[in-house]
């Protein structure tokens, strides 16, 4: 086995390798199908190993050559389709349907030219080349900037290079005039090898992608409350310093805290789904009424927390008071059709850049507080709070 021939073997058992990959990676993706896609692309495209081996040593040189070609080119197209998937740019079925319909018989026209010629070599090379170019094109389109994204951007840049430099790299540096003298060439041995290492390079950037975006929605999910859709403890510490670490934000800020009015009674009367029932309410009335910049989180039980990012306290107070008059007038599944919950909130404002959160959740738990012992169904604005501490804080999260 000379040199070409071992490196087509490698080819094919590292796009078996991919497609296996793949395949068990898109069962953990929130966008299965692209990693099927990508999994199927790399079976077809490996295809083409098996063809330029049948080439060595069988004598239907133009239809084993035809199917080396057509089968790369489907597995780069395939690719196209899972990037549509992957990064919401879905492909045109008009687009891919051209590059096919105009590439495949335009290799069998040209199959017999001599493969030093320039004509052969741009009507072979050319098709790949646009196909990984219309791939670049659609992860730009995508707008997604991660390190993977624009690394991937620029291996789809390179092996679109690559395949068009072979339009004059074949003429000059010739690979034989027929496809069993080609698979015997050095060129052949260093096309093979350049080929290699971009398909594994590729391979292993989307494989990348997704398992980022496996990670990311991982991260999403630990900093959501699963019952009402909100962030969690968690969550809303980590987006409220992202607020506040940004060296423009405006203040002041507002801070909300919601606790419902006699709770626990709901559960013992009415059972704990009823409960949840009205935790699942209240969250989606909450991410129906909050400003598209606000944060909204349960801190757990009964208590939720709203951040109004540049927003003063009576702007906050008047904003709790139109979720305590939504919620009062709320009907909840599992309750009587007469029954009606309230709310009770407390507002603080964290008024100047260097005051810690803490002081304004503080200062909104105290004035929860004195709503709850003045007869519930209240907003109160701060009064002075006790502290608690960061480590505290970072506890309880």
């Amino acid at each position: 086995m000379n040199g070409a021939l071992f490196l087509l073997t490698v080819n094919f058992l590292i796009a078996q390798l991919f497609c296996v990959f793949f395949l068990v990676i898109s069962r953990r993706s929130r966008i299965p199908a692209a990693g099927r896609w990508f999994a199927a692309a790399f079976a077809t495209a490996s295809l083409s190993a098996i063809f330029e081996i049948v080439i060595r040593y069988a004598d239907f040189d133009r239809l084993a050559s035809f199917g080396a070609f057509s089968s790369v080119l489907v597995g780069l197209v395939m690719i196209r389709v899972g990037l549509g998937r992957l990064y919401a740019v879905p492909s045109s079925v008009l687009a891919m349907t051209a590059l096919l319909g105009a590439s495949l018989p335009l290799n069998l026209m040209i199959y017999d030219l001599p493969r030093g010629t320039f004509y052969h070599s741009f009507g072979y090379q050319m098709p790949f080349a646009i196909a990984e170019l219309i791939c670049a094109v659609a992860v730009y389109r995508s707008g997604r900037r991660e390190t993977a994204d624009r690394v991937l951007i620029g291996l789809l840049l390179l092996a679109a290079g690559n395949f068009a430099s072979k339009v004059y790299f074949a003429v000059k540096f010739s690979g034989g005039s027929t496809a069993q003298s080609y698979l015997s060439s050095v060129y052949a041995l260093v096309s093979q090898s350049l080929s290699a290492v971009l398909v594994v390079a590729t391979g292993l950037t989307l494989l990348a992608v997704i398992v980022v975006e496996i990670m990311d929605d991982a991260k999403a999910n630990s900093e959501i409350d699963p019952l009402s859709g909100l962030f969690n403890r968690r969550g809303f510490n980590e987006r409220v310093n992202q607020i506040l670490s940004r060296p423009m934000s405006a203040y002041p800020h507002c801070v909300i805290l919601c606790d419902l009015d006699h709770f626990k009674s709901v559960n013992d009367t009415y059972g704990h789904a009823a409960g949840d029932q009205v935790i699942m309410s209240l969250g989606r009335m909450l991410r129906e009424h909050a400003p598209p910049e606000a944060i909204c989180a349960r801190f757990g039980g009964e208590e939720f927390a709203i951040f109004l990012p540049s927003t003063g306290e009576t702007t906050g107070y008047l904003f709790a008071q139109g979720l305590r008059n939504s919620f009062s007038a709320l009907a909840f599944a599992g309750l009587p059709d007469t029954a009606r919950l309230t709310a009770s909130f407390g507002v603080c404002a964290l008024a100047a850049a260097g005051d810690p959160i803490l002081d304004a959740i503080n200062g909104a738990d105290a004035a929860l507080y004195d709503a709850k012992k003045s007869g519930r169904n209240r907003v109160n604005r701060t009064r002075n709070a006790t502290t608690i501490s960061l480590e505290e804080w970072q506890a309880q999260a």
